[in-house]
Protein backbone atom coordinates (compact mmCIF):
# COMPACT_ATOMS: atom_id res chain seq x y z
CA UNK A 1 0.00 0.00 0.00
CA UNK A 2 1.20 3.26 -1.14
CA UNK A 3 0.88 6.07 1.80
CA UNK A 4 2.82 9.09 0.94
CA UNK A 5 4.38 11.60 3.35
CA UNK A 6 3.31 15.11 3.15
CA UNK A 7 2.01 18.41 5.07
CA UNK A 8 -0.17 20.97 4.01
CA UNK A 9 1.38 24.15 4.29
CA UNK A 10 0.40 27.28 4.24
CA UNK A 11 2.42 27.95 1.06
CA UNK A 12 0.78 24.80 -0.19
CA UNK A 13 -2.82 26.18 0.08
CA UNK A 14 -1.94 29.50 -1.12
CA UNK A 15 -0.79 28.08 -3.71
CA UNK A 16 -3.62 26.01 -4.62
CA UNK A 17 -6.07 28.93 -3.71
CA UNK A 18 -4.46 30.74 -6.39
CA UNK A 19 -4.29 28.29 -9.04
CA UNK A 20 -8.26 27.40 -8.67
CA UNK A 21 -8.18 31.74 -8.79
CA UNK A 22 -6.65 32.00 -11.59
CA UNK A 23 -8.09 28.81 -13.20
CA UNK A 24 -11.79 30.45 -12.85
CA UNK A 25 -10.58 33.29 -14.23
CA UNK A 26 -9.61 31.31 -17.42
CA UNK A 27 -12.46 29.14 -17.64
CA UNK A 28 -14.66 32.27 -17.40
CA UNK A 29 -13.07 34.14 -21.01
CA UNK A 30 -14.18 33.37 -23.99
CA UNK A 31 -11.35 33.62 -26.89
CA UNK A 32 -12.09 33.47 -30.64
CA UNK A 33 -11.28 29.86 -31.87
CA UNK A 34 -8.68 31.00 -34.48
CA UNK A 35 -6.77 32.74 -31.33
CA UNK A 36 -7.47 28.91 -29.75
CA UNK A 37 -6.01 27.35 -32.04
CA UNK A 38 -3.12 28.94 -32.85
CA UNK A 39 -1.95 29.53 -29.29
CA UNK A 40 -2.26 25.68 -28.69
CA UNK A 41 -0.32 24.84 -31.49
CA UNK A 42 2.47 27.14 -29.69
CA UNK A 43 1.43 25.38 -26.53
CA UNK A 44 2.85 22.08 -27.79
CA UNK A 45 5.84 23.61 -29.70
CA UNK A 46 6.87 24.82 -26.12
CA UNK A 47 5.99 21.83 -24.18
CA UNK A 48 8.15 19.68 -26.91
CA UNK A 49 11.19 21.71 -26.51
CA UNK A 50 11.18 21.92 -23.13
CA UNK A 51 10.25 18.35 -22.01
CA UNK A 52 13.12 17.03 -23.92
CA UNK A 53 15.13 19.63 -23.34
CA UNK A 54 15.03 19.03 -20.16
CA UNK A 55 16.42 15.26 -20.74
CA UNK A 56 19.14 16.95 -22.49
CA UNK A 57 17.66 16.69 -26.36
CA UNK A 58 20.20 20.35 -27.94
CA UNK A 59 17.89 21.31 -30.40
CA UNK A 60 16.77 24.94 -29.67
CA UNK A 61 12.91 25.92 -29.52
CA UNK A 62 13.37 27.45 -33.27
CA UNK A 63 14.62 24.40 -34.37
CA UNK A 64 12.24 22.00 -32.79
CA UNK A 65 9.53 24.40 -34.55
CA UNK A 66 10.95 23.26 -37.76
CA UNK A 67 10.84 19.93 -37.18
CA UNK A 68 7.68 19.69 -36.32
CA UNK A 69 6.53 21.78 -39.46
CA UNK A 70 8.39 19.86 -41.97
CA UNK A 71 8.63 16.39 -40.13
CA UNK A 72 11.55 15.25 -42.32
CA UNK A 73 11.92 11.26 -43.06
CA UNK A 74 15.44 10.85 -42.15
CA UNK A 75 15.65 12.10 -39.12
CA UNK A 76 18.26 12.29 -36.14
CA UNK A 77 17.58 10.82 -32.38
CA UNK A 78 16.84 14.26 -31.09
CA UNK A 79 14.21 14.68 -33.88
CA UNK A 80 12.46 11.63 -33.47
CA UNK A 81 12.24 12.43 -29.81
CA UNK A 82 10.62 15.61 -30.58
CA UNK A 83 8.30 14.24 -32.81
CA UNK A 84 7.43 11.48 -30.56
CA UNK A 85 6.78 14.35 -27.68
CA UNK A 86 4.42 16.22 -29.99
CA UNK A 87 2.76 13.34 -31.57
CA UNK A 88 1.83 11.63 -27.65
CA UNK A 89 0.75 15.06 -26.75
CA UNK A 90 -1.89 15.65 -29.98
CA UNK A 91 -3.08 12.21 -28.66
CA UNK A 92 -3.54 12.77 -25.70
CA UNK A 93 -5.41 16.20 -26.08
CA UNK A 94 -7.59 14.90 -28.18
CA UNK A 95 -8.34 11.75 -25.50
CA UNK A 96 -8.80 14.14 -22.67
CA UNK A 97 -11.53 16.39 -24.86
CA UNK A 98 -13.31 13.13 -24.81
CA UNK A 99 -13.71 13.03 -21.20
CA UNK A 100 -13.39 9.30 -20.67
CA UNK A 101 -9.23 9.46 -19.97
CA UNK A 102 -8.74 8.02 -16.83
CA UNK A 103 -4.89 7.00 -14.91
CA UNK A 104 -3.92 3.53 -15.73
CA UNK A 105 -0.55 1.53 -16.02
CA UNK A 106 -1.97 0.77 -19.89
CA UNK A 107 -2.49 4.60 -20.17
CA UNK A 108 1.25 5.12 -18.49
CA UNK A 109 2.52 2.19 -21.05
CA UNK A 110 1.17 3.19 -24.10
CA UNK A 111 2.46 7.27 -23.48
CA UNK A 112 5.95 5.14 -23.03
CA UNK A 113 5.86 3.55 -26.12
CA UNK A 114 4.73 6.62 -27.76
CA UNK A 115 7.53 8.91 -26.77
CA UNK A 116 10.46 6.20 -27.05
CA UNK A 117 8.98 5.04 -30.34
CA UNK A 118 12.17 4.05 -32.46
CA UNK A 119 14.77 4.85 -29.38
CA UNK A 120 14.62 1.43 -27.38
CA UNK A 121 14.24 -1.74 -28.58
CA UNK A 122 11.13 -3.11 -29.30
CA UNK A 123 11.15 -5.17 -25.88
CA UNK A 124 12.04 -1.92 -23.73
CA UNK A 125 9.07 0.16 -25.51
CA UNK A 126 6.18 0.46 -23.49
CA UNK A 127 7.53 -2.01 -21.25
CA UNK A 128 8.46 -1.54 -17.43
CA UNK A 129 11.97 -2.11 -17.00
CA UNK A 130 13.41 -5.74 -16.11
CA UNK A 131 17.09 -4.41 -15.50
CA UNK A 132 18.60 -2.52 -12.72
CA UNK A 133 19.40 1.45 -13.46
CA UNK A 134 20.89 3.63 -11.93
CA UNK A 135 20.43 7.69 -11.45
CA UNK A 136 23.49 9.98 -12.70
CA UNK A 137 24.16 13.74 -11.79
CA UNK A 138 24.14 15.55 -15.22
CA UNK A 139 26.43 17.86 -14.54
CA UNK A 140 29.10 15.25 -12.90
CA UNK A 141 28.39 11.94 -14.51
CA UNK A 142 28.54 10.25 -10.47
CA UNK A 143 25.39 8.17 -9.56
CA UNK A 144 23.41 10.03 -7.04
CA UNK A 145 20.55 7.76 -7.02
CA UNK A 146 19.30 3.95 -6.83
CA UNK A 147 16.12 3.40 -7.59
CA UNK A 148 14.12 0.81 -6.58
CA UNK A 149 14.99 -3.26 -7.51
CA UNK A 150 13.67 -4.58 -10.63
CA UNK A 151 11.55 -7.00 -9.04
CA UNK A 152 9.52 -3.97 -6.81
CA UNK A 153 8.35 -2.06 -9.81
CA UNK A 154 5.22 -3.87 -11.26
CA UNK A 155 3.89 -3.37 -7.42
CA UNK A 156 4.97 0.36 -6.66
CA UNK A 157 3.56 1.47 -9.65
CA UNK A 158 0.43 -0.71 -9.20
CA UNK A 159 0.02 1.15 -5.97
CA UNK A 160 0.77 4.44 -6.75
CA UNK A 161 -1.71 4.30 -9.62
CA UNK A 162 -4.99 2.98 -7.11
CA UNK A 163 -3.61 5.69 -4.53
CA UNK A 164 -4.36 8.37 -7.48
CA UNK A 165 -7.90 6.89 -8.42
CA UNK A 166 -9.31 6.00 -5.30
CA UNK A 167 -8.39 9.89 -3.72
CA UNK A 168 -9.61 10.96 -7.06
CA UNK A 169 -12.54 12.68 -4.99
CA UNK A 170 -11.05 12.70 -1.46
CA UNK A 171 -7.52 14.70 -2.05
CA UNK A 172 -7.18 17.67 -4.44
CA UNK A 173 -6.53 17.14 -7.99
CA UNK A 174 -3.33 19.35 -7.49
CA UNK A 175 -1.89 17.63 -5.01
CA UNK A 176 -2.43 13.97 -6.63
CA UNK A 177 -1.40 15.32 -9.64
CA UNK A 178 2.28 16.18 -7.71
CA UNK A 179 2.48 13.24 -5.83
CA UNK A 180 1.85 11.01 -8.53
CA UNK A 181 5.07 12.97 -10.32
CA UNK A 182 7.03 12.69 -7.96
CA UNK A 183 6.55 8.64 -7.16
CA UNK A 184 6.94 8.24 -10.86
CA UNK A 185 10.24 9.90 -10.79
CA UNK A 186 11.36 7.95 -7.92
CA UNK A 187 10.51 4.35 -9.00
CA UNK A 188 11.89 5.14 -12.67
CA UNK A 189 9.91 2.32 -14.07
CA UNK A 190 11.49 2.45 -17.78
CA UNK A 191 15.09 1.99 -19.08
CA UNK A 192 14.63 5.09 -20.78
CA UNK A 193 11.82 8.27 -21.38
CA UNK A 194 11.12 8.39 -17.61
CA UNK A 195 10.90 11.90 -17.37
CA UNK A 196 8.95 12.59 -20.74
CA UNK A 197 6.54 10.10 -19.62
CA UNK A 198 5.55 11.47 -16.33
CA UNK A 199 5.35 14.51 -17.61
CA UNK A 200 3.10 13.26 -19.94
CA UNK A 201 0.89 11.17 -17.89
CA UNK A 202 0.88 14.01 -15.28
CA UNK A 203 -0.75 16.20 -18.03
CA UNK A 204 -4.26 14.04 -17.49
CA UNK A 205 -4.14 14.37 -13.73
CA UNK A 206 -3.66 18.10 -14.17
CA UNK A 207 -6.85 18.00 -16.60
CA UNK A 208 -8.70 17.45 -13.79
CA UNK A 209 -8.18 21.03 -11.93
CA UNK A 210 -11.35 21.79 -14.61
CA UNK A 211 -9.34 24.02 -16.86
CA UNK A 212 -10.99 24.34 -19.90
CA UNK A 213 -8.14 25.86 -21.74
CA UNK A 214 -5.59 23.17 -20.87
CA UNK A 215 -4.43 22.15 -23.54
CA UNK A 216 -2.88 26.14 -23.96
CA UNK A 217 -0.92 24.67 -21.05
CA UNK A 218 3.31 23.76 -20.96
CA UNK A 219 3.73 23.61 -17.30
CA UNK A 220 7.11 21.14 -18.29
CA UNK A 221 8.43 25.21 -19.50
CA UNK A 222 8.80 26.15 -16.07
CA UNK A 223 10.75 22.98 -15.05
CA UNK A 224 13.01 24.10 -18.27
CA UNK A 225 13.75 27.71 -16.62
CA UNK A 226 15.87 25.63 -13.90
CA UNK A 227 16.71 21.71 -14.83
CA UNK A 228 18.87 21.84 -11.64
CA UNK A 229 16.19 22.51 -9.64
CA UNK A 230 13.58 20.83 -11.35
CA UNK A 231 15.81 17.35 -10.83
CA UNK A 232 16.68 18.42 -7.03
CA UNK A 233 13.25 19.04 -5.75
CA UNK A 234 11.76 15.83 -7.59
CA UNK A 235 14.37 13.37 -7.12
CA UNK A 236 15.80 11.83 -4.36
CA UNK A 237 19.50 10.93 -3.56
CA UNK A 238 20.75 7.59 -2.47
CA UNK A 239 19.26 4.20 -2.04
CA UNK A 240 15.82 3.70 -2.51
CA UNK A 241 15.70 0.96 0.32
CA UNK A 242 16.81 3.07 2.61
CA UNK A 243 15.01 6.10 1.54
CA UNK A 244 11.59 4.45 1.23
CA UNK A 245 10.35 5.02 4.66
CA UNK A 246 11.62 8.70 5.08
CA UNK A 247 10.31 10.04 1.85
CA UNK A 248 8.73 13.89 1.86
CA UNK A 249 6.70 15.19 -0.79
CA UNK A 250 6.02 18.43 0.91
CA UNK A 251 8.58 20.39 -0.66
CA UNK A 252 8.39 19.26 -3.97
CA UNK A 253 4.49 19.53 -3.93
CA UNK A 254 5.28 23.63 -3.19
CA UNK A 255 7.43 23.66 -6.25
CA UNK A 256 5.19 22.10 -8.09
CA UNK A 257 2.28 24.17 -7.45
CA UNK A 258 4.56 26.74 -7.80
CA UNK A 259 5.07 25.82 -11.54
CA UNK A 260 1.70 25.54 -12.22
CA UNK A 261 1.23 29.19 -11.12
CA UNK A 262 3.86 30.30 -13.11
CA UNK A 263 2.36 29.24 -16.16
CA UNK A 264 -1.20 30.04 -15.64
CA UNK A 265 -0.29 33.57 -15.51
CA UNK A 266 2.00 33.29 -18.24
CA UNK A 267 -1.62 32.01 -20.25
CA UNK A 268 -3.19 34.54 -18.87
CA UNK A 269 -0.85 37.07 -20.09
CA UNK A 270 -0.85 35.77 -23.54
CA UNK A 271 -4.21 35.29 -24.48
CA UNK A 272 -5.66 38.70 -24.89
CA UNK A 273 -2.32 40.07 -26.55
CA UNK A 274 -2.96 37.12 -29.25
CA UNK A 275 -6.87 38.48 -29.51
CA UNK A 276 -5.74 41.81 -30.62
CA UNK A 277 -5.55 41.38 -34.30
CA UNK A 278 -7.99 43.09 -36.42
CA UNK A 279 -9.59 39.89 -37.62
CA UNK A 280 -10.14 38.42 -34.07
CA UNK A 281 -10.49 41.79 -32.30
CA UNK A 282 -13.72 42.11 -30.95
CA UNK A 283 -15.43 45.37 -30.75
CA UNK A 284 -17.92 46.86 -27.86
CA UNK A 285 -21.05 45.59 -29.96
CA UNK A 286 -19.50 42.24 -29.91
CA UNK A 287 -19.32 41.93 -26.89
CA UNK A 288 -23.02 43.42 -26.32
CA UNK A 289 -24.00 40.32 -27.73
CA UNK A 290 -22.09 37.88 -26.02
CA UNK A 291 -23.00 38.79 -22.40
CA UNK A 292 -26.87 38.72 -23.88
CA UNK A 293 -26.52 35.00 -24.53
CA UNK A 294 -24.39 34.56 -21.60
CA UNK A 295 -27.76 36.33 -19.58
CA UNK A 296 -30.04 34.97 -21.37
CA UNK A 297 -29.28 32.03 -23.37
CA UNK A 298 -29.78 33.04 -26.62
CA UNK A 299 -30.32 36.28 -29.00
CA UNK A 300 -32.29 36.96 -32.14
CA UNK A 301 -31.45 39.58 -34.62
CA UNK A 302 -34.38 41.56 -33.37
CA UNK A 303 -32.66 41.36 -29.95
CA UNK A 304 -29.39 42.53 -30.92
CA UNK A 305 -31.37 45.72 -33.26
CA UNK A 306 -32.45 46.70 -29.95
CA UNK A 307 -28.84 47.00 -28.04
CA UNK A 308 -27.18 48.66 -31.02
CA UNK A 309 -28.31 50.59 -33.73
CA UNK A 310 -25.92 48.87 -36.65
CA UNK A 311 -27.35 48.28 -39.47
CA UNK A 312 -29.22 45.03 -40.73
CA UNK A 313 -26.77 44.23 -42.93
CA UNK A 314 -23.54 45.00 -40.04
CA UNK A 315 -25.65 42.71 -37.46
CA UNK A 316 -25.15 39.84 -40.52
CA UNK A 317 -21.55 40.24 -40.14
CA UNK A 318 -21.35 41.17 -37.17
CA UNK A 319 -22.84 37.88 -36.38
CA UNK A 320 -20.82 35.42 -39.05
CA UNK A 321 -17.76 36.83 -37.57
CA UNK A 322 -18.46 35.08 -33.97
CA UNK A 323 -19.39 31.89 -35.78
CA UNK A 324 -16.40 32.07 -37.87
CA UNK A 325 -14.59 32.64 -34.57
CA UNK A 326 -16.14 29.38 -33.12
CA UNK A 327 -17.67 32.02 -30.27
CA UNK A 328 -21.43 31.22 -31.34
CA UNK A 329 -23.83 29.25 -33.48
CA UNK A 330 -26.83 29.58 -35.34
CA UNK A 331 -29.96 27.78 -34.58
CA UNK A 332 -33.26 27.54 -36.34
CA UNK A 333 -34.77 28.73 -40.21
CA UNK A 334 -36.28 31.62 -40.75
CA UNK A 335 -38.29 34.28 -38.29
CA UNK A 336 -37.28 31.25 -35.17
CA UNK A 337 -33.45 31.78 -36.29
CA UNK A 338 -31.33 32.92 -32.83
CA UNK A 339 -28.24 32.34 -31.91
CA UNK A 340 -26.33 30.43 -29.13
CA UNK A 341 -22.81 29.83 -27.45
CA UNK A 342 -20.90 27.78 -28.87
CA UNK A 343 -19.63 25.17 -26.30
Amino acid sequence: MFTPRYSITDRLLANITQINNLVRDLNDRRFPKVVLVEFEKTAREVSTYASTSIEGNPLPLTEVKKVLRARPANIRDSEKEVLNYNQALENLNELLQSGKLELSLALILDIHKQVINGLLPSHQSGKLRQSSVVVNDPRTGKVVYLPPDVERVQDLITALIIFINENSKKIDPLILAGIFHKQMVIIHPFMDGNGRTTRLATKVLLAKMGLKTFNLFSFENYYNQDVTKYFQTVGEYGDYNELESSIDFTLWLEYFTGGLIDELLRVQKLLPELGKTLETRLEAHHLKLLEYIKQNGFITDKNYAGLTDRAKATRTIDFKKLIDLGLIERRGKGRSTHYMMLE
